[in-house]
């Protein structure tokens, strides 16, 4: 066993490199929407957010008011790219397979994209049903809500206190902390930035990590420092 109850796993910029193509998408919609913003500067900012409450966050400090049209079009466009490109992030797979206990996948990400995105990197036989979207938890409870690290936990009556979550933004360590997990970050994907490991060390993150080949080690460590508080 890993010495915890459960291992949660983020799954954009943590199971499959998808953050950044997402980046490129949603930076270029902006841009020709008339907020200009490159693919890292967005990446930096908005990692972890849904391309919804992404608009809405440029709406509050722009006064840009978007159509409606603008989020359809960005489902469309980064599900066919997703869908056609995205890899898994290295040794993804591997690591997981190191770590015994349970484990579940818990995403900002729609329930078909998750779908599309795993089966095509073939991590989705590692997770079985246990793959979870905030979408479908509730409306506006997406990360950095807490909500579906807590519907995760409740799906193998886990205790939050004994829950580790791996992720790779700081919206999302904000979201494990507030449901009262520890968190693993992660800087190992193409979107990551000068300065990533310290936003998500002062996010709430206890260690973090840029190669996925160190986490066995990395939960076995921590699991070992649970055991003598």
């Amino acid at each position: 066993m890993s010495g915890f109850d459960l291992i949660i796993f983020d799954c954009d910029g943590v199971l499959v490199d998808s953050e950044v193509i997402a980046s490129q998408v949603e930076s270029k919609l902006l841009t020709d929407a008339g907020y200009p913003i490159s693919a890292e500067e967005l990446a930096e900012r908005f990692a972890g957010l849904t391309w919804k409450d992404i608009l809405f966050e440029v709406e509050r400090e722009a006064s840009i008011p978007f159509s409606a049209t603008l989020l359809d079009a960005s489902e469309a466009l980064l599900d066919k790219k997703l869908a056609a490109e995205v890899v898994a992030i290295d040794g993804a797979a591997a690591a997981i397979a190191r770590i015994a206990g349970p484990r579940c996948i818990c995403s900002n990400s729609s329930g078909h994209r998750l779908k599309a995105m795993l089966a095509r990197t073939g991590i989705d036989r590692l997770f079985g049903d246990h793959i979870y979207s905030a979408k479908d938890v509730g409306e506006g409870r997406t990360k950095p809500a807490p909500d579906v690290f807590l519907h995760g936990a409740g799906q193998f009556d886990a205790d939050p206190a004994n829950v580790l979550v791996i992720e790779d933004s700081v919206h999302g360590i904000e979201a494990a902390t507030a449901a009262g997990m520890r968190v693993v970050g992660f800087t190992g994907g193409s979107h990551s930035y000068p300065g990533h490991a310290d936003a998500l060390t002062e996010a709430g993150a206890e260690t973090v990590i840029h190669r996925m080949a160190d986490l066995p080690a990395t939960v076995k460590a921590l699991a070992g420092w649970s055991e003598l508080l």
